[in-house]
């Protein structure tokens, strides 16, 4: 059984943002299910890219507002604000980013198409990250299916940790990311375990792997 860390440094539980939860409601739920599995805090890294523009200043405003109706309803989760920053020319970078764990900056790539990136050369970025006081964390790197094993050699060394996705080693991504899951857990390039918690089918099949 996976064992779970104290810290969620990746989820989409705020109400209405992105395609993570879609009202308070489902938030609740989500927040009480991390609760339940040990979580005692979690960083809310809504999207900052593709259909879903949020903002450091969106994504703060609604934390407190989360926070709020957590604490009102003693729910034991402390909430960070972040975002899940995408590496494509119409967003990359922002004005103003917003680390968790003091310097941490969650970075995903195109899901299905490196050239979406273009002309953003992602080991350059790592780097930038790193010169300007910043600890890049690759978001679920197992699901870029077009990346070598090359490309994961260049960001690795680059400076970025890897982030995986919690049920990608059972098959919730499907068998070619399981597969690289387990060979990026293999090379040891892994450094953090998030959820990637969207949704109530999320927690169903955590709940399925996890007894």
């Amino acid at each position: 059984m996976e064992k779970l860390p104290r810290f969620d440094c990746h989820c989409h539980i705020l109400p209405g943002l992105d395609d993570g939860a879609a009202d308070l409601e489902e938030s609740l739920f989500l927040c009480r299910w991390l609760v339940d599995h040990g979580y005692e805090e979690a960083v809310c890294t809504s999207h900052s890219a593709f259909l879903y523009r949020n903002t450091a200043e969106i994504v703060e405003k609604a934390v407190i507002g989360l926070q709020k109706e957590l604490d009102d309803r003693k729910i034991a989760l402390r909430l960070h604000p972040s975002l899940e920053y995408r590496f494509i020319p119409e967003t990359w970078r922002p004005k103003r980013l917003l680390p968790w764990m003091g310097n941490h900056v969650l970075i995903e790539f195109p899901i299905h198409n490196r050239v979406k990136m273009d002309p953003i050369v992602p080991e350059d970025e790592i780097v930038r990250l790193l010169k300007d006081g910043y600890q890049p964390v690759l978001a679920h790197p197992e699901r870029y299916l077009w990346a070598t094993p090359e490309d994961y050699e260049r960001w690795h060394d680059a400076g970025a940790v890897f982030q995986r996705n919690l049920g990608s080693v059972e098959g919730f991504y499907g068998g070619p990311a399981m597969q690289r899951a387990r060979w990026l857990i293999e090379k040891g390039y892994y450094g953090f375990l998030g959820t990637d918690l969207h949704s109530r089918r999320y927690s169903e099949f955590f709940d399925k792997i996890l007894r």
